[in-house]
């Protein structure tokens, strides 16, 4: 069958080994052997921008060394899904339990949140939007939000998202009290997107200059992650998190096995999360 154009065909396995080469060397995602349909389609709008009649062209200019098309390819392929309130029980727990215990213990004087794969920012508002509507008297609240992406990065500070965006999880108060139309999309508040700082980081390299974090939400990003920098990201985790702090983790994402000085604990019935195993007096 005749397409109207070439740039979906199938890679060959030396290209897809070319790109997982390098999405792992810039972001640590290591793509298994059935990734070849999401290498394909995520390259083939990159290779209609830019005028090529197959997503092979696009791999051969960028083996050629083409340094703005390996930033595209790379950042393309690894980009993963956000949406608002995902899951939303993470969010009843944040509310209802971990912040206002993470308060008690430091006398309500500092907040402390870090959506480590921030992506376009829908977690990192979504944190800012508990906080602002439900804490708004803390003192000092810093809302960190990361990844590896500067492309994603800047959509999450313009913080201007379709309506398909945010259809996906966000409540229709939430939209009415936080967002204005802006032609097609809609755009966030000014108090909201001042709550978060978005930062640039990969987070299999060591994390310089983090602050002390009370929250970690880094949700399905472990399962994209090869064993050893599963260990190593846990590692620098620990590292960064408060006493008593806790990690959020994907529903399919465990520590176990991984880093045995976390512990599985439950804060309300129905999530899941994860802190630093307590070191008991007079040990």
């Amino acid at each position: 069958m005749t397409r109207g154009t070439d740039t979906a065909q199938q890679v060959s396995l030396a290209d897809f080994d070319f790109i997982r080469k390098l999405v792992y060397e810039h972001s640590a995602i290591a793509l298994d052997d059935s990734k070849e349909y999401l290498v394909e389609a995520r390259l083939a709008p990159i290779a209609r921008r830019e005028g090529l009649s197959s997503v092979t062209d696009l791999i051969r200019r960028v083996r050629n060394g083409e340094t703005r098309l390996h930033h595209d390819v790379v950042s393309a392929v690894a980009t993963n899904e956000t949406t608002f309130f995902r899951d939303v029980h993470p969010f009843d727990a944040l509310r209802d339990v971990l912040i206002p215990e993470v308060l008690a213990a430091n006398g309500g004087r500092s907040l402390a949140l870090w959506s480590a794969a921030a992506s376009t920012g829908q977690e990192a508002y979504s944190l800012a939007m508990v906080v602002s509507d439900h804490f708004p008297h803390i003192p000092n609240v810093t809302i960190l939000g990361t990844d590896f992406s500067a492309d994603v990065l800047e959509r999450a500070r313009i913080a201007k998202f379709s309506q398909l965006e945010v259809n996906r999880g966000l409540p229709a108060r939430l939209l009415i009290k936080h967002f204005v139309r802006d032609g097609r999309e809609w755009q966030l508040s000014d108090e909201i997107r001042r709550m978060v700082t978005f930062r640039q980081l990969n987070l299999a390299r060591p994390l310089d200059r983090m602050p002390g974090i009370d929250i970690v939400f880094l949700r399905n990003v472990l399962i994209y992650f090869d064993m050893p920098t599963k260990v190593e990201v846990l590692r620098q985790v620990a590292k960064v998190l408060r006493p008593g702090g806790y990690l959020f983790l994907g529903g399919s994402e465990t520590t176990y096995g991984i880093d045995d000085s976390f512990e599985r604990v439950h804060p309300t019935p129905k999530t899941v999360c994860y802190r630093l195993h307590q070191v008991k007096a007079g040990r």
